[in-house]
């Protein structure tokens, strides 16, 4: 088959493409600068402006693009998080409305944000009412945004992901401090990390393009969530180191301005709809978890 993909040069989509090429589809990128990258057998970069009626069928579309989370979150840094999902997204659904036959599914990111944060909710697919915060309201709109698709007549899926560990994203950051001796939990440690293996990622990514019972929100998350004293004392665990030092929530949040929501505050997300419909996780708890990404890195 195949398939579309913005952000396939990010984290999360050079994993996607690994695999869906490794099973013999043809992955089609998306990119500012095809010219920076090489095509092979099964991967082709094209540009933003490729002619939609020079493309060969399409059955699937992914759109994983947006600008980092990371960094100040200044006025224009806000802007240019809430643009490059918005933008990205409603650019897809102009090029579908141009495609001579629909894909079959259109499969776009969004994150657990969208629920805002709590210590004590328990957050599902069910939950229908975003959160109050910056992040929350970005997340609301760029799904707003994805489900056009669905008046199209396309299957539509918005992956809420959680925080992905791999060896990219945010854990090298979060391991850094415990690495140095000088980890421990961030404020109270009981805000809630709503993790997922990036194995699953990718795997759940793939159970919405072959399941057709798969549409609307879907929680890309593992289903075992921590608070974050539980997972900086896991993870020194896995590293063989102390856990001793925690990190003063006021210090986070003098360092990195708003962005520090995402550290000191948290949600408590289960991926219901996945287990639901079966999908098998490969990595249901955090230490398997952590310690299957170690041992990638010294294999």
């Amino acid at each position: 088959m195949n398939y579309l993909i913005t952000g396939g040069t990010g984290f999360v989509g050079k994993h996607l493409t690994v695999a869906l090429t490794a099973q013999g589809h043809h992955v089609y990128i998306l990119t500012r600068a095809p010219e920076r990258h090489t095509n092979t057998t099964r991967t082709s970069f094209i540009s933003y402006e490729q002619p939609v009626e020079e493309l060969p069928l399409i059955h699937g579309v992914i759109n994983l693009a947006g600008d980092s989370l990371f960094g100040y979150w200044s006025k224009k840094k806000k802007a240019a998080i809430r643009n490059s999902r918005i933008e990205t997204t409603q650019q897809l659904i102009e090029m579908m409305k141009q495609m001579q036959e629909l894909p079959a599914v259109f499969i776009s990111g969004s994150a657990v944000g969208f629920y805002g944060t709590s210590e004590d909710s328990i957050f599902t697919e069910q939950t229908t009412k975003a959160g109050g915060d910056f992040l929350a309201g970005v997340v609301a709109e760029w799904e707003q945004t994805a489900k056009q698709a669905e008046d199209l007549g396309v299957r539509t899926v918005c992956t809420r992901f959680g925080v992905i560990l791999g060896d990219e994203g945010a854990l090298p950051l979060m391991k850094l401090p415990v690495k140095l001796f000088a980890g421990g939990k961030i404020g109270s440690g009981q805000q809630w990390m709503s993790w997922v293996h990036i194995e699953d990622v990718v795997g759940i990514i793939q159970f919405c393009l072959s399941n057709k019972q798969m549409s609307g929100p879907v929680n890309v998350t593992a289903p075992n969530p921590k608070r974050n004293k539980d997972f900086i004392s896991i993870l020194a665990r896995v590293l063989r180191r102390p856990d001793w030092i925690p990190t003063p929530a006021l210090a986070v949040r003098t360092v990195i301005g708003e962005m520090s929501i995402l550290v000191t505050h948290g949600q408590y997300v289960l991926p219901k709809k996945a287990e639901d419909h079966g999908y098998p996780f490969a990595f249901p708890q955090l230490e398997a978890a952590l310690r299957k990404i170690e041992q990638s890195k010294i294999g």
